[in-house]
């Protein structure tokens, strides 16, 4: 792995990981339904992403 997909796969993480509290607390709290399917695309777009940075 090069140091760019290296950089890549840390954000990736980083958001994924920031995108789950964010996913946590809105369940808590449903205030707004679409804010909670909108936080799910996010989180399955990136860990698709993270996936086939992995996988190259």
């Amino acid at each position: 792995m090069d140091k760019k997909i290296k950089k890549k796969t840390h954000v990736l993480q980083q958001r994924i990981q920031s995108l789950q509290q964010q996913l946590s607390g809105v369940k808590r709290q449903m205030d707004d339904p679409e804010e909670l399917t909108s936080l799910e695309r996010q989180l399955a777009a990136a860990e698709v992403e993270l996936a086939k940075l992995k996988a190259s």
